[in-house]
């Protein structure tokens, strides 16, 4: 009897000592986001004289900041710019990965091996390692920077590996290949049976790809940055920057910018949660 209450009190123990680990690393994660929130309500001189004290300790809280930040990034033709990028770029991405990995799973050739093998190891080369001869080739080559089509053709070339992989260990795992051999009994083809039988099988992964590169490419900043300068085609990271002076920064309306910028993705997010959680777990099984 002693051993259980000890084995008791030691499991009680743990779960709560695990429980507060949790709440603490929740809090350290959540509070620069809550920082932004405050002070996207306060004023400027308040920022800056006291940018960690709460609501209720100062006066003059602005809701000026979101009506200023909406106005001055012109936030409507970079929401839709960004809106025309990300969802472009996420419809591309979703479909040549689902189709690229179906062919490596169903075709266990060489040829399938090294492009998947090929594929996995490019997860490994930084972005930043080729960003200049990127620019270099893409600028002062083939002149094709500046458009927004350039910006979606390659959000989707650096997107596919990723996608490919998981894509890749969902199909293995979890879409049985009797089904397709009965479509094919039926009459169907090799594109009907992918779409009309695979692909409606895909969906959990497909929600998981969704919103892991709608969400990079929306807030992505450094290659858009590279790729567009025109006033017209920014995306919102980019037109946030438009807050910033040579020497100074309108800190209240910088934080009202981007929760601008947030609140779409956490909606889409929101939407998605459950497909989310299924997709990951599933995809990561082979």
């Amino acid at each position: 009897m002693k051993q259980n209450t000890k084995g008791s009190i030691k499991k009680k123990t743990i779960s709560m000592l695990t429980t507060v680990g949790l709440i603490v690393i929740f809090a350290a994660y959540m509070f620069p986001f809550l920082m932004v929130v405050i002070n996207s309500l306060k004023q400027k001189r308040d920022i800056i004289k006291s940018p960690f004290s709460w609501l209720f300790t100062i006066k003059g809280l602005s809701f000026d900041n979101f009506a200023k930040a909406f106005t001055q990034m012109d936030f409507l033709n970079a929401f839709k710019n960004s809106v025309f990028v990300t969802v472009s770029a996420t419809l591309l991405v979703t479909l040549l990965a689902a189709m690229l990995a179906y062919y490596i799973v169903r075709h266990n050739n060489v040829i399938s091996k090294l492009t998947f093998a090929l594929m996995v190891a490019s997860m490994i080369i930084p972005f930043q390692a080729i960003m200049i001869p990127l620019v270099s080739i893409y600028g002062g080559m083939l002149n094709l920077l500046n458009h927004r089509l350039t910006l979606i053709f390659m959000h989707t070339g650096f997107s596919m590996a990723m996608s490919v992989f998981m894509f890749h260990g969902f199909i293995k795992g979890s879409v049985p290949i009797a089904l397709e051999e009965a479509a094919y009994i039926d009459g169907c083809t090799r594109s009907q049976t992918f779409f009309k039988i695979v692909f409606p099988l895909l969906k959990p992964i497909i929600s998981t790809m969704v919103i892991l590169n709608a969400l990079a490419f929306w807030n992505d900043f450094l290659l858009p940055s590279l790729v567009l300068s025109d006033k017209k085609l920014l995306t919102l990271p980019l037109s946030t920057y438009s807050f910033y002076g040579t020497y100074s920064a309108d800190y209240g309306t910088i934080m009202a910018g981007l929760l601008l910028c947030v609140i779409p993705i956490m909606i889409l997010y929101i939407v998605l949660q459950k497909q989310i959680i299924s997709g990951v777990v599933a995809g990561a099984v082979k």
